[in-house]
């Protein structure tokens, strides 16, 4: 397995995959939902508000993560949203989301980023370091189906502090659905 940051010209293969892994798994309007956001997210959003990771086995794509930045009403702290993320089935359950993740984590904080977050399984991100957080700690950009989802992470060595103001995602992003 190699991990890497994705360039554009494996856009189609991470969106391809993000539409094959959740229509596998959440059945196929999920799997068109999420392989429509992953494609605007990677065509719409400014290369230095995004940052693709993948995990390739030999030349094939079989994992990837998609951070976009998140930007406060203050401007501070420098946070990224990691989401979607998508293994495929074949390789699930073997380390490679964890491995990718922490890949991100790492590339993010070398870039000065100071927090992550993520809307998620908290059981499945508390392996990488997620904590939950609230919606008052934290103003998510839309409306929480499963406030319990709602996540972060400290890439500093600084404690999670709460930060006042609106919360602002990518654009593709900032829709009910994802919420």
């Amino acid at each position: 397995m190699h991990l890497s940051l994705a360039t554009p010209d494996r856009n189609s293969e991470v969106t391809d995959l993000m539409r094959r892994t959740f229509t596998a798994s959440e059945g196929a309007e999920e799997g068109n939902l999420i392989g429509a956001l992953a494609r605007d997210l990677l065509t719409t959003t400014p290369s230095q508000d995004l940052r693709v990771f993948i995990a390739t086995a030999e030349t094939d794509v079989m994992g990837a993560i998609i951070w976009t930045r998140l930007q406060f009403e203050t401007n501070t702290p420098q946070a990224f949203l990691l989401s979607p993320v998508a293994i495929t089935p074949e390789w699930q359950g073997k380390g490679v989301g964890q491995a990718l993740i922490r890949y991100g984590l790492t590339d993010l904080q070398k870039q000065g980023v100071e927090m992550a977050i993520t809307y998620g399984d908290p059981s499945f991100y508390s392996k990488v370091g997620f904590q939950p957080i609230t919606e008052s700690m934290i103003k998510p950009p839309q409306p929480l189906a499963h406030p319990e989802g709602w996540l972060a992470q400290s890439l500093t060595s600084a404690t999670l502090q709460p930060v006042e103001g609106t919360t602002r995602c990518a654009p593709a992003l900032n829709h009910p659905d994802y919420w």
